[in-house]
């Protein structure tokens, strides 16, 4: 069996070359973009050794909360481009962001493999590369500004009196160190090392 075969069946596709996607629709696979080594790669992470037991038989799918709400997240469908070896495709599928990381992929898999974990691990990857989703620049940018991911108002802190709590600073002037030691402007602009 060819590579290509072998990609057209791992993926449960209705014609050679092409995988499905959530809505149904085929995409085709150019097979000289895949790399071989991928798996390998995100095995070599703790977290990921496991990624070869995946049969995709879809509980992951099937028990995922954020699946029910946005069909084309589909974390089976992530596992398989992994074992293709669709690296470019994992790493740049803007539905990786969506993962809430509450562990139900992982808990529903018979074969133990740490969906969650493998998730992270392309975030990680994504971001040594200098794929950064949108979100999580906005996100850099509010904690650079408040040291918080919301922000935090005079308003917040009444009501924290009120209820006998202490205040809190409006502002976390440590981010800014955080920020250089670890090269956070760096990653975000794309530079890696």
């Amino acid at each position: 069996m060819s590579h290509q075969d072998n990609a057209s069946a791992a993926a449960g596709a209705a014609m050679p070359g092409a995988t499905a996607d959530a809505a149904g629709s085929t995409e085709e696979i150019d097979v000289s973009t895949l790399d071989d080594g991928f798996v390998e790669e995100i095995k070599s992470y703790p977290g990921g050794e496991n990624i070869l037991r995946c049969f995709a038989c879809g509980k992951c799918t099937a028990g995922c909360p954020v699946a029910d709400i946005e069909p084309k997240y589909n974390p089976r469908r992530i596992m398989r481009m992994i074992v293709l070896g669709m690296k470019d495709a994992a790493l740049t599928d803007a539905f990786t962001e969506l993962c809430s990381n509450c562990y139900m992929c992982q808990e529903r898999c018979p074969q133990g493999v740490s969906v969650t974990q493998i998730i992270r691990i392309l975030k990680l990857m994504a971001v040594e590369r200098g794929l950064i989703h949108p979100s999580f620049k906005l996100q850099a940018q509010m904690l650079r500004k408040t040291g918080r991911l919301y922000e935090l108002e005079e308003f917040d802190n009444k009501k924290r009196a009120k209820m006998g709590l202490p205040e809190l600073a409006i502002t976390c002037d440590d981010v800014e160190v955080m920020y250089k030691k670890g090269k956070i402007d760096d990653k975000l602009a794309g530079k890696t090392q």
